[in-house]
């Protein structure tokens, strides 16, 4: 029975909730409606070169630039995963999901829901004959609420034990079968206010230097309530099944000691006073048992700052324009503050490592006409350099890349549609980084839109894109410790299949003065 404590702490390690947009393992690159539209942004000269290409903002027109923006984001994370008991073959418990809802394979699919209402974000730059100043203001990384209503597989495979452990205790049902209710909430934001400086050294080449301040905030609820089984074709709550079985152990252990004070036979006395211990050291373990399975809630918030120091370059030739930066990983230390920790794994005050990556970008803009671009990026995340949470970045088998296209038409003076495409190529190794909690799979973007001028000095611009995740299979065996003989510790074979889907609708306003 101790595999119910482990289910419990199952529970909370679930809240390292991903984030929701494209980019690498933790970083968001869609700070403005001009990416969502042609991602390949980063060797582009125009105010949402703030974020993708600082560098070449000094080649804008000299004034003001201002950008505001504001995005709506869904996603959905889907895991089917599947568990297989060998000890227990051709038993009910060789695949424990199927006792509570799995299909014939003993698969069952969990399905979290994450959404961003309203995602701002606002660029702004100020351009001199050589100097020019800038302002960037978004979310880095996380950025919404994810919610799993009907938790994951990770919570369940401990409880999915609990029928085997009780036909072993002598508590069988003629009908096995188990269930628990479990909920997730999980808030993460990374707010970024960037802040830097252009210096144009002539007509061709221009540098920019700035850096990034970082402050996060996350916060997580969570419960795992109401642990039943069925026992002797009744499903029984396990807490107060526990509890009352121990309370009546206690019964009897008092009745017993009571009338051993009543009998003068030595014989008699010892059996009635062995008998007492007896049940009461079964009322023990009930109790033990009861606690186990007792109903658990977290309730935490954690914080945490750091810097991105940033570098970049921008080079102006002919109908070439080529832009590069160089962002530093940035080091974060988050700190828990918990109000409720039933698992002990949120303790208050401690602090966890959650490093953004590093990132080197690489873009070029080709003129083919006046009014027709095409636009093309790579991208390097260094996550095995960002530290994680129990080295969890060892796991990586490498850096993720990404290859980005896009081409821009203007249809008219004031009309200008664009389209493009963003693979993400993520490097998980054997799979072992990825868990049910917290998943990424290699991805295919597709973003389109346009952009109208309102007026001389406004532009609007709207887009939408949609990414498409692989699916991603891990197979691996887990070893359970329990109370019950002769399955003193059992092993899981355990599958995940994951796999994602994300949409993001946008609309933004430029102005120039």
């Amino acid at each position: 029975m101790r595999s119910l404590k482990k289910a419990g702490s199952a529970m909370v390690l679930a809240m390292s909730i991903h984030p929701l947009f494209a980019g690498g393992l933790l970083t968001n690159t869609n700070h403005n409606i001009a990416f969502n539209r042609n991602f390949a942004r980063d060797g582009v000269i125009a105010i949402d070169g703030v974020y993708s290409n600082p560098a070449g903002v000094a080649f804008l027109d000299k004034g003001w630039h201002l950008s505001l923006n504001f995005q709506n984001a869904y996603q959905t994370r889907t895991i089917q995963s599947g568990m297989v008991v060998k000890a227990a073959q051709s038993t009910p418990f060789y695949m424990p999901f199927v006792l509570n809802g799995g299909d014939a394979e003993g698969t069952k699919t969990y399905v979290g829901k994450a959404s961003v209402p309203i995602l701002p974000s606002f660029q702004g730059a100020y351009v001199g004959d050589k100097w020019s100043f800038q302002l960037g203001i978004g979310l880095i990384g996380g950025g919404g609420k994810a919610t799993f209503d009907d938790g994951l597989g990770s919570f369940e495979r401990q409880v999915a034990l609990i029928p085997a452990s009780l036909a072993q205790a002598g508590m069988a049902s003629s009908t096995p079968g188990y269930s628990l209710a479990s909920n997730i909430k999980g808030q993460q934001y990374i707010f970024g206010v960037q802040m830097g400086a252009t210096y144009k050294f002539n007509e061709h080449l221009s540098a920019y230097a700035g850096m990034r301040v970082n402050y996060v905030y996350n916060k997580y609820t969570g419960s795992i309530t109401d642990i039943s089984a069925n026992i002797g074709g009744v499903n029984q709550n396990l807490y107060a099944y526990f509890g009352n079985l121990a309370t009546t152990y206690n019964t009897q252990a008092a009745a017993l000691r009571a009338q051993a004070e009543t009998v003068t036979d030595a014989t008699l006395k010892a059996k009635l006073l062995a008998g007492a211990a007896q049940a009461e050291g079964g009322a023990q373990m009930l109790t033990a048992k009861q606690t186990q399975v007792k109903d658990k809630h977290l309730e935490c918030e954690q914080r945490g700052w750091g810097v991105t120091p940033i570098i970049g370059l921008d080079f102006k030739a002919g109908r070439w324009n080529v832009g590069t930066r160089l962002e530093l990983n940035t080091h974060l230390n988050i700190e828990n503050d918990t109000k409720v920790d039933d698992t002990g794994l949120f303790q208050h005050g401690v602090n966890t490592p959650s490093d953004l990556p590093g990132l080197w970008t690489l873009g070029a803009q080709y003129s083919i006409l006046p009014n027709l671009r095409a636009m093309a990026s790579y991208h390097l995340y260094f996550d095995k350099s960002a530290r994680m949470a129990n080295n969890k970045q060892d796991l990586l088998g490498g850096n993720t890349q990404e290859f980005l296209a896009g081409m821009e038409w203007d249809i008219t003076p004031n009309i200008t549609v664009s389209a493009g495409g963003q693979r993400t190529k993520y490097n998980l190794g054997d799979g072992a980084y990825l868990t049910d909690m917290s998943f990424v799979t290699s991805s295919y973007s597709i973003g389109l839109g346009a952009q109208v001028k309102l007026a001389k000095n406004m532009r609007l611009n709207v887009a939408y894109f949609w990414t498409n995740y692989e699916k991603f299979d891990k197979t691996y065996q887990q070893t359970v410790v329990t109370n019950a003989n002769p399955l003193a510790t059992v092993t899981l074979d355990n599958t995940d299949r994951f796999t994602r889907t994300n949409k993001v609708l946008g609309v933004g306003l430029d102005i120039d003065f």
